[in-house]
């Protein structure tokens, strides 16, 4: 008979992996909401960054776009790198 999952186990790397990854993207996520809180994209746009650099809140850099376009936007990206 085949030994069983030990699910503590799992729950608790699971949750260090979550814990590191928050802190990790953390500066990207504070800066993402800076851009959009500067924005004020109306009823289902998103803050899109041109360049792709979150950091970079620039006036310029930033602009309204549909939240459609901009996950297929980040598709694209995703799916070049394979």
């Amino acid at each position: 008979m085949a030994a069983g999952r030990n699910h503590k186990k799992e729950y608790a790397a699971r949750k260090e992996y979550l814990k590191a990854y928050r802190k990790r993207t953390q500066s990207k996520n504070t800066s993402r909401k800076r851009a959009s809180r500067k924005m004020k994209c109306g009823k289902g746009q998103e803050t899109d960054h041109k360049d792709n650099n979150p950091n970079n809140n620039n006036r310029s850099n930033l602009r309204c776009i549909s939240r459609k376009k901009n996950r297929q936007k980040g598709a694209r990206k995703t799916n070049a790198k394979r």
